[in-house]
């Protein structure tokens, strides 16, 4: 994911996550079924288009040896080489949390927020994040990505692109 990442303000990210993305008629079987093994884990990933040509990516990695080991997230190429911008990550509870600068720790399943205050202490983007209790599996936290950043439905009305 690599390259030099620019600091995105939280009215960027905002705007980015608000971004109308259209969604194919099948991708939750591109995304659940159409796995690549690597190692212990299996991943996939779909690039989808912003109404402003902006270029987004859904990941979704899932453990073959837990089943509350997973993350559905959403990335946003930046332009120039710059790398991938993590939005937001939805992960199981394999593993504890600590949000650094609030110093409150969890283990649980969580969402990750990109935020620009972690970026400006030196943090990944995306190192805050909240529990939640709106998902208990990987098709559960991909449904609540759509759901929360931006995408349209193939059956839903959308703007014209």
């Amino acid at each position: 994911m690599g390259g030099t990442l620019a600091v995105l303000t939280d009215a960027a990210i905002e705007s980015l996550i608000r971004q109308p993305k259209l969604l194919l008629d099948e991708y939750r079987d591109i995304l659940l079924k159409d796995w690549k093994d690597v190692g212990s884990h299996r991943r996939s990933e779909l690039k989808v288009s912003g109404t402003e040509n902006d270029v987004f990516i859904i990941y979704i990695r899932a453990s073959n040896l837990n089943l509350f080991d997973f993350s559905a997230i959403l990335g946003y190429e930046q332009s120039a080489g710059k790398g991938l911008f993590l939005l937001r990550r939805y992960n199981g509870r394999s593993h504890a949390h600590t949000n650094r600068i609030e110093g409150n720790h969890f283990r649980d399943f969580h969402i990750h927020f990109a935020s620009e205050r972690y970026q400006v202490r030196g943090f990944r983007e995306e190192a805050y994040a909240e529990v939640t209790n709106r998902y208990s599996d990987i098709g559960g936290a991909l449904d609540c990505l759509i759901a929360d950043c931006g995408f349209v439905l193939p059956t839903e009305e959308h703007p014209p692109f």
